[in-house]
This record gives C-alpha cells, sequence and structure tokens, in this order.
C-alpha cells in the first residue's frame, strides 16, 4: 500500500464497506471516489477530511506519512513523549509548573483585557 488511493481502498474493505457506502459516509460521488481509489484524480483538502473522517483514520496515514492509520486524536501528545513523568528531575518538574502557572495567569489577563473592550 504506497498510494493513497491504496490506502483508502484498503481501509474501505477493511471496514466492510462498498464504494457507496463509503462514499455516502464522506458526502462524495462514487465517480469521485472511485477515481481517487484507483490514483486518476487526488482529492482537495476539503474532500480528503471528509474520507479521513469517514474512515475514522488520519490525514498523514492516507498520504503515506505513517503507517499507523489510527485517528490523530488516538495519538494525542502525552508525557510519555517527553519520557514520561519519572524520567523528570525534581527542577524540571518546578519549572514546568511555573511555566504552566505563567501562561494560565497571562492567558487570564489577556482574555480580561478583552472583554473589557
Amino acid at each position: 500500500m504506497h498510494t493513497l488511493g491504496d490506502r483508502i481502498k484498503h481501509l474501505r474493505e477493511q471496514n466492510n464497506l462498498t464504494q457507496k457506502d463509503l462514499a455516502a459516509k464522506a458526502d462524495i460521488s462514487i465517480v469521485q471516489l472511485s477515481r481517487y481509489e484507483t490514483n486518476d484524480r487526488k482529492p482537495d483538502p476539503e474532500v480528503l477530511r471528509k474520507i479521513v473522517d469517514a474512515l475514522d483514520t488520519s490525514a498523514d496515514y492516507l498520504l503515506g506519512r505513517t503507517a499507523d492509520p489510527a485517528p490523530a486524536s488516538d495519538k494525542a501528545m502525552s508525557l510519555s513523549f517527553f519520557g514520561g513523568p519519572e524520567a523528570y528531575t525534581a527542577d524540571e518538574i518546578a519549572m514546568m509548573e511555573a511555566a504552566l502557572k505563567a501562561y494560565r495567569e497571562q492567558k487570564k489577563k489577556l482574555l480580561n483585557e478583552d472583554s473589557s473592550n
């Protein structure tokens, strides 16, 4: 599965969807979907988003940027990305807490200024 069309077709079949089913879910025509699956055409960004949503996957997967078809929302960055909380020193934790506190205070200040204008 190297192409966008291959990946769309693979996920469609994996989800036991016909072209008609997926086209309806993505609010596109069957002809459009067929052209994407055969790589005759490439979807514009809005249509790509619709296909991503209909297949519950990520654009990165369909575009070949990752081999993981899980939706982007399933891959939200967590603290484990940075080595996990057990990898932080007490000083690093204190600095992160201070930075978060400063950010929240600044955000609150900006929101208060916007509401008074």
